[in-house]
Formats: C-alpha cells, sequence, structure tokens
C-alpha cells in the first residue's frame, strides 16, 4: 500500500430471515408517502413479493410500480424508469430484484435529483447531489450492487456498458439481506450471480488498490461464497446458505467500488456487451484463465485466497499454495457447469483483436495485479477462447 488509502460503507445493511417486514419501518423513517417501486417482472407473482406489497398496502404508502427491466438493463430503460418516477412524484425508491433492477433504480434516482441523462454520469464521481432515497432487497447473491458504489446501464449505440461510480452517494441507504428472496431463483441464475459475487471478492482483494480494511472484508466474502456457492446452486431454498451467499456478496459489494476490479471485468465487459451474454456468465467464462495469469503478480495473496477456499496451504511454498488458488477456482466453474470455453458461449473468434483493444482502452491496468498489453488481453481472450 504506497498510497492514502480509504474505507467507508455508508448503507444500513439488515440480514436474516423475515428481515423485509422490517421495510415500513424504514419508509416510515424517510416520511415517505409515495413510493417509486422498481421490481424483476419475474417476482411479481412470488410469495415474497406478495409480502412486500402486502405490507406496502398496510403502510398505506402511494406506490407506483416499474417491471419492464431486461438483463443488462439499457438507457433506454432508465429513461423510461425515470419518466413513470417523475411523474409519480416518488420521494424514496424501492428496488426488489437482481442487479439489473438495483442498477435501473439507482440510475432513476441519480437523475432525480441530478438531471440530464445517465450517460453523463459515467465514469468516477460525475454527480454530486445525494440521489433519492433508495432501499434495495437483492433477489439474487451476486452483484452486492445493494452497497456498491457503482451501477452498470448499457448503451446500445456504442454497444458497451457504462459504469457510474460514486462511492458515498450510489450505494443504497439501506440494504435488506432476506433469504426468503432468493427461494425461487433459477439455478442457472443462482450459478451465474454466485460466480460474478466471487469474482468481485477476488479481484478486489488482489487489486493494486487493496488495503487492510478491504482485505478483511473480501477474504471473509471469499471463504463465504467458496464455501456456500455449490449447495446454494443445488437448492436455492437451503436458507443457510442462501444468506450466506447474500452476505457474502455484499461483503464483496462493499469493497469492489473502492479497489477497482481486474482482467476479468474488463474481458467480460466487452464479450456480454457484444454477445449479449450476461454479466455473471461473462465473468464466469474468463475467471479461470485470469486467475492463471494474475497469480504471478502477486502469490501470497493468492496463497490466502487457496486457505480461504478450504485448502490447508501450511508448510507450503508460497508458489505451490497459489497455484492450489488457480486449480480450485476452475474446478469451481467446472462443479457448476459453467462452459469451458468461450466458443461454446456463442463467442466469435473474429472479435477477439477488437475486445483486446477494447480491454487496452478501458486501462483497467490502474487495478489489475499485472500489467496486461493488448497483445496480452489478445492471447488471454485465444486461451479463454
Amino acid at each position: 500500500m504506497q498510497t492514502i488509502s480509504s474505507y467507508f460503507c455508508p448503507t444500513r445493511v439488515y440480514m436474516g430471515a423475515g428481515s423485509h417486514r422490517q421495510l415500513p419501518e424504514f419508509l416510515r423513517e424517510y416520511d415517505c408517502k409515495r413510493l417509486f417501486l422498481v421490481m424483476d417482472g419475474a417476482l411479481k407473482s412470488t410469495d415474497f413479493a406478495k409480502s412486500v406489497l402486502a405490507l406496502l398496502a398496510e403502510s398505506k404508502i402511494e406506490v407506483s410500480t416499474f417491471t419492464e427491466i431486461e438483463p443488462d438493463p439499457s438507457a433506454g430503460t432508465v429513461e423510461k424508469a425515470f419518466a413513470q418516477c417523475q411523474g409519480s412524484k416518488a420521494t424514496t425508491i424501492l428496488a426488489i430484484g437482481g442487479g439489473s433492477t438495483i442498477d435501473v433504480a439507482k440510475a432513476v434516482g441519480i437523475l432525480s435529483t441530478n438531471g440530464g441523462r445517465i450517460h453523463d454520469y459515467e465514469g468516477i464521481e460525475k454527480f454530486k447531489t445525494p440521489p433519492l432515497p433508495l432501499i434495495a432487497i437483492p433477489t439474487t447473491a451476486g452483484t452486492g450492487s445493494e452497497v456498491s458504489g457503482s451501477c452498470v446501464i448499457t448503451d446500445t449505440e456504442r454497444e458497451l456498458k457504462m459504469s457510474i461510480r460514486h462511492a458515498s452517494l450510489n450505494p443504497a441507504r439501506i440494504a435488506i439481506l432476506d433469504p426468503s428472496a432468493l427461494r425461487t431463483i433459477p439455478p442457472t441464475v443462482a450459478c451465474h450471480a454466485g460466480v460474478d459475487a466471487f469474482v468481485h471478492a477476488f479481484e478486489s482483494f488482489i487489486s493494486r488498490n487493496a488495503n487492510p480494511f478491504t482485505d478483511a472484508v473480501n477474504i471473509e466474502a471469499i471463504r463465504l461464497l467458496s464455501a456456500n456457492l455449490r449447495p446454494f446452486v443445488a437448492n436455492p431454498a437451503n436458507e443457510t446458505a442462501a444468506l450466506n451467499m447474500l452476505c457474502g456478496s455484499a461483503l464483496a459489494g462493499m469493497a469492489f467500488g473502492q479497489t477497482g476490479l481486474g482482467n476479468v471485468h474488463c474481458m467480460s465487459r466487452f464479450v456480454g456487451a457484444r454477445f449479449h451474454l450476461s454479466h455473471g456468465l461473462s465473468n464466469a467464462l474468463c475467471l479461470p484463465t485470469v486467475a492463471r495469469f494474475n497469480m504471478i503478480a502477486n502469490p501470497q495473496k493468492y496463497a490466502r485466497v487457496a486457505e480461504a477456499m478450504g485448502y490447508d496451504v501450511f508448510g507450503l511454498p508460497e508458489i505451490e499454495a497459489a497455484r492450489i488458488a488457480v486449480e480450485q477456482i476452475g474446478e469451481m466453474c467446472a462443479d457448476l457447469g459453467i462452459p469451458a470455453r468461450l466458443r461454446d458461449a456463442g463467442v466469435t473468434e473474429d472479435s477477439l483483436e477488437e475486445m483486446a483493444r477494447q480491454c487496452t482502452d478501458a486501462n483497467y491496468n490502474r487495478w489489475n495485479p499485472r500489467f496486461t498489453s493488448t497483445s496480452d488481453f489478445l492471447g488471454l481472450f485465444r486461451q479463454a477462447y
């Protein structure tokens, strides 16, 4: 750690089975009479959504609901949601859903108080006025968007994902981690979201900007996620595994916005946008190759990852312990049924050179532990392909 670092998390987090029942109390804190509800449309008929809506009805709060959210939501979706929010004159936003849903809610909150288009805020700390208060209830254990300082919105015209980052103003004011919200999640979604959470913790832990506070948060996230990802994917109704996944995802979300991420996210950003793959799947496809490439830059931390993933590395040479981490990451992806190659997910070979150039321009060398040139990125894409 060669520069002055900092760590904080402005979100109040409530966790445990049934914790969503405290929602009316939180809304009273904000004196909320009109609420803008952003919800994954697939959740409308679930018992969990019905329970939340019943609580809102009992509280006599006027609710305007927006559910037209696609995976990797577009700027057009944000504009449509923002127009509805303005029309409702809502003073608070509630998001119920996965990362896409929470990211749309964040973007609407930013526009509600700062104006303009969401494109205006691409980058780091491009807005100054606090967004509308946001309460987030994640229904996937993946992005950590409820506590992270970023939201990702797709610019369909440029075929890329815009990252809007503000560590202090972009996280939700309150996050509710209730395992009952995850009971109906499809196994594929559980898998891709869970790997995404693991990548957040892993890349944040080995980031050039990591510090002792983010290390402590991330190593516990890696421990929780690696221990619970397989049983959670096998049975999302497993309440203990679900809560541990939610906590691991949130812990990683508290850190990666402050440390930055690495080559996995850099590469997956362009893979996902070009080939319309989910963010989690794009990360999972790139993870084993990038983990192997980055290992020599920080074998000490890789050895700690191996230990956090449950392997006894005491007495082993550091580089051997580091290689165990790489091997176990690959095995985890294989156990979860992640396609072994980019081509198996529809990525075409003629796209690799252009995506390598895009990765260089994105400048993730600010955070990635190993310097990566355009030719390195092309080599990584070819290995993953």
